[in-house]
C-alpha cells in the first residue's frame, strides 16, 4: 500500500549513520516535525544529524491527507470541552504559527500548494449539533468561521462550519524541499537508522544498531516517543485511518471537507500530472482492534464510489496518529527538570500545522529563546490532570485487553497454513505464535509485542501485525514499522 504522495520516482536515498558520528543535536524522525526542527537548528549554526528509521516521510507525513488547516474537524470542539477559552486560543495560535511558517516556506521554496475553504459537515440531522459545537468553538477561538446550510457536495448536508483560506499540498514535495535545505545548511540526514536506546549524559549517546551517535541534545519527533522514559505511551491513544486516491470523471468540488459525525469521512482534491484526483480518508479505528481492516477499506470505497459514480481507486494507504488524553499535543522535555531530551507528540491527525509549530518551539528552547504560546502545550504542564480520567480509562482498557488476549482461545499449531494475505495467532507449546502468508511465504513469529508484551493482531488490509495496546506495528517478517517498539518480532522455526 503506497500513498499518492510516496508514489514517485524522485525520492532520494540517504546512507545509514556511520560509526563515530557526533553533533550538537540528534533529531530522531524524518517526518515534517523532525525535518523542520533539523532545518531551524542547522540554519542557526548548530551541527545536526537527522536519524530516520526507514525513509524520509515513510510514516505519518507521507501518508497524511495533506491538509494544512486551523479548523481541524471536531478537534476544536473537543479542546473547548476540556479547557479554558485561553487554552483553546493558545492551541489555535500555535497552529496558526505553524501554518504560517509552513506556507511561507512553501512560497519561498516553490513548493506548490492550493488555497481552499475547509468545511466541517453534518451528514445527518443528529450531527447538526456536533458541527454547531465546532462552529462555536472556532468562533470562541476567534477564527473567521461561518455557518452554512449547504456544503456544495454531492451528499445531503444538515449544516456546515466553513473556514476560508486554508491550504492543501503534496506532503512529499515539502519533505524533499526541507531535506535539500537541511543539507545546504550543513545538516546530515541518515536513513535506515533506527534508534533503539539512549544513554543520557554529557554528551547523550544515541544507540542506532551497533553504532552510537554522541549529541548534546536529542529531539524525538517519532509520532509516539520511541524511548519509554516519561511513559508517554500511557497518555496517548493510537489511531489508524485509511485513505484512497481516485480518478473521477467530471469536475470535483474545490473544497477541503470532513464530516463532523460518524462515519467520519475526509475529502480533498489533488492535482497530478495525470489530472486532478480525489483523496478520501476514513475507516478509522484504534490500532490493532479492528476485526477486519480490509472490510473497513472496502466500506470506504463503496461510500465514495456511490457518491462519485465512475470513480476508480488508484492508490490505497493508511496513516497512524496519536491523541493525547487531554486533547492537547505535548511539546517539550521528555522528563521533568531536564531539557537534554525533547519530544513532540499527540498531534491527533493535524500535524501539518502543529508539527512546524512544535519544531519552532523546540528549536527556540534549544537556542534559549521562548514562545509564549507554548506554555499550555508543554509536556509536563501544570493542569495536566485535565485528562486524568481518560488516562485511567485508557490504561484500564489496555490492561483488560492484555489479560483477555493472553487468556483467549487459540487455534493450536496446525499444518494448514493461512491462505495468501491472511494471518492468525496460534498456540504452540503454551506460547502465542503469529503465523501469516504473504507473497507466497509463510512465516511464524513470536506474537508478543516487543514493547510491553501485547498480543499482536493481523491487519488484513496492510498485511501487518499490529499491537492493540500502544500502537506498535510490524511487517509480516517481523520488522518494526512504527510505534514505541524498537525491536523486531522474533522469527520461529517452521513446525516439522
Amino acid at each position: 500500500m503506497t500513498s499518492l504522495w510516496l508514489d514517485r520516482p524522485d525520492l532520494p536515498a540517504y546512507p545509514g549513520v556511520p560509526p563515530g558520528r557526533s553533533c550538537d543535536v540528534a533529531v530522531v524522525g524524518g517526518g515534517l516535525t523532525g525535518l523542520t526542527t533539523a532545518l531551524l537548528l542547522a540554519r542557526a549554526g548548530a551541527s545536526v544529524a537527522l536519524l530516520e528509521a526507514r525513509r524520509l516521510g515513510a510514516v505519518t507525513t507521507g501518508n497524511s491527507t495533506g491538509k494544512v488547516t486551523l479548523l481541524q474537524g471536531t478537534k476544536l470542539a473537543r479542546v473547548a470541552r476540556r479547557h479554558s477559552t485561553a487554552t483553546l486560543r493558545t492551541y489555535v495560535e500555535a497552529n496558526r504559527e505553524g501554518q504560517q511558517w509552513l506556507l511561507r516556506y512553501c512560497t519561498e521554496h516553490d513548493v506548490p500548494f492550493q488555497t481552499r475553504p475547509d468545511l466541517v459537515v453534518a451528514q445527518s440531522p443528529g450531527g447538526r449539533d456536533r458541527v454547531g459545537e465546532v462552529h462555536d468553538a472556532a468562533h470562541e477561538a476567534q477564527l473567521p468561521v461561518e455557518w452554512l446550510e449547504d456544503a456544495g457536495l454531492p451528499m445531503p448536508t444538515f449544516g456546515v462550519a466553513r473556514l476560508p483560506d486554508q491550504a492543501q499540498l503534496d506532503t512529499m514535495d515539502l519533505v524533499l524541499a526541507l531535506a535539500r535545505d537541511i543539507e545546504r545548511h550543513g545538516g546530515e540526514i541518515f536513513e535506515n537508522s533506527r534508534v533503539h536506546g539512549l544513554h543520557q549524559g554529557s554528551p547523550n549517546r544515541v544507540a542506532v544498531g551497533e553504532v552510537e551517535v554522541a549529541a548534546d541534545r536529542v529531539v524525538l519527533a517519532t509520532g509516539t516517543p520511541v524511548l519509554d522514559r516519561g511513559a508517554f505511551f500511557a497518555r496517548l491513544s493510537p489511531h489508524r485511518t485509511h485513505a484512497l486516491a481516485l480518478d473521477v470523471p467530471g469536475p470535483l468540488p474545490q473544497v477541503m471537507a470532513i464530516t463532523g459525525d460518524e462515519p467520519f469521512r475526509s475529502l480533498r482534491t489533488a492535482p497530478t500530472a495525470d489530472g486532478e484526483r480525489l483523496v478520501v480518508a476514513g475507516a478509522g479505528h484504534p490500532v490493532g482492534r479492528a476485526v477486519s481492516t480490509r472490510e473497513l477499506v472496502m466500506e470506504l470505497t463503496r461510500w465514495v464510489t456511490e457518491l462519485f459514480p465512475g470513480a476508480v481507486p488508484t492508490h490505497v494507504w493508511a496513516a497512524q496518529d496519536y491523541r493525547g488524553t487531554d486533547e492537547l499535543p505535548s511539546v517539550g522535555p521528555l522528563l521533568p527538570r531536564s531539557d537534554r531530551v525533547l519530544v513532540a507528540t499527540g498531534f491527533d491527525k493535524w500535524g501539518l500545522a502543529m508539527g512546524p509549530a512544535a519544531a519552532l518551539a523546540i528549536s527556540s528552547a534549544i537556542l534559549e529563546g521562548q514562545m509564549i504560546w507554548t506554555h499550555p502545550l508543554r509536556t509536563w504542564r501544570p493542569g495536566g490532570l485535565a485528562g486524568l480520567d481518560k488516562v485511567v480509562t485508557l490504561n484500564a482498557g489496555v490492561a483488560s485487553r492484555l489479560a483477555r488476549d493472553k487468556l483467549s482461545p487459540r487455534v493450536h499449531s496446525s499444518a494448514v497454513v493461512p491462505p495468501e494475505g491472511q494471518g492468525r495467532v496460534e498456540r504452540d507449546a503454551g506460547h502465542d505464535v503469529a503465523v501469516s502468508t504473504v507473497d507466497g511465504v509463510t512465516r511464524r513469529l513470536t506474537a508478543s509485542c516487543t514493547h510491553l508484551g501485547g498480543v499482536v493482531s493481523w491487519n488484513d488490509a496492510e498485511h501487518t501485525w499490529d499491537c492493540p495496546l500502544h500502537g506498535s506495528r510490524f511487517a509480516a517478517d517481523g520488522q518494526v514499522l512504527e510505534g514505541p517498539a524498537t525491536c523486531a518480532l522474533r522469527t520461529l522455526e517452521q513446525p516439522r
